[in-house]
């Protein structure tokens, strides 16, 4: 049996933009560092995504650390590129709405929100969740005090990587792992091994594994053209095999237990 090791970390520094690969990732309580600490909003201060906007996957992000700078480049449109700070300070206090929850938020102000007004082609902001907003998980499957960011409700996404091969043998273009935007891909396991798991260990970061990920629209957007798939693939495969209670499941939405650094290569420890 082959060692199960952590082969992938992404964040989305800006909830439903372009992921970011990278090697090593620090842990919080909310999930990886800089992962979906900002978000786009419509006018109403809705959170606003690739299920309204599909071309929004053609915003790419890059962080400057030397900086402390998030910039944001327009793909689909010869533009220049928006600067913003890693951690917004100061702003406006706005109140903004993810799904059921309301929380409190910083505006970045106007040139920030024309130029993603111009990338979403709609009226849009951009925010920032500040250290004090705390934005609980929900209380069916989390602990009190238990906290996310603007993801769509929990700290962390794990996909294995023989989930996505098993999808992909069923398909007939293949798709890449950033299609499912997760945070943690695993490797060296059965396909949807995870769902199995309740607890994995790696290094000194423990994981619990808490629901099964219902998967939406957005897997459907290809994250190199910002068009929807008019066969509506994946989803349309992944409901003859992952279709349960009328969703459609693919990987474990988790939470941490600690903290602690995270690096691909990493061994994965499966504790429950």
């Amino acid at each position: 049996m082959s060692e199960i090791t952590l082969s992938q970390l992404w964040i989305h520094p800006v909830k439903s933009l372009r992921g970011l690969s990278l090697t090593e990732a620090e842990v919080t309580p909310r999930g990886l560092a800089h992962d979906r600490r900002w978000m786009v909003v419509d006018a109403a201060g809705r959170f606003l995504t690739q299920r309204q906007q599909p071309r929004l996957a053609l915003v790419h992000p890059q962080i400057d650390t030397a900086r402390n700078l998030l910039c944001l480049h327009d793909a689909g449109q010869q533009r220049n590129d928006l600067e913003l700070p890693l951690r917004l300070d100061s702003g406006q206090p706005v109140e903004v709405e993810v799904w059921k929850d309301r929380c409190r938020a910083l505006d970045a102000g106007e040139d920030a929100a024309e130029w993603i007004s111009t990338a979403a082609g709609q009226p849009a902001r951009l925010v920032y969740m500040p250290d004090e907003t705390r934005r609980a998980v929900d209380p069916d499957y989390a602990r009190p005090g238990d906290v996310s960011s603007f993801s769509d409700g929990f700290p962390l996404l794990i996909i294995s990587e023989g989930s996505l091969d098993a999808l992909n043998r069923r398909l007939g273009r293949p798709l890449p792992m950033r299609r499912f935007r997760p945070n943690l891909v695993i490797a060296g396991t059965a396909p949807h091994a995870e769902d199995e798991w309740r607890r994995i260990r790696i290094g000194d970061v423990e994981l619990e594994l808490v629901k099964p990920c219902s998967r939406c629209i957005v897997t459907t957007v290809d994250p190199e053209t910002g068009e929807r798939d008019p066969e509506r693939e994946p989803l349309r495969t992944l409901m003859q095999y992952r279709l349960r209670d009328n969703k459609v499941y693919f990987g474990q939405n988790a939470i941490p237990r600690t903290t602690g650094r995270l690096h691909t290569g990493q061994p994965v420890t499966v504790v429950d």
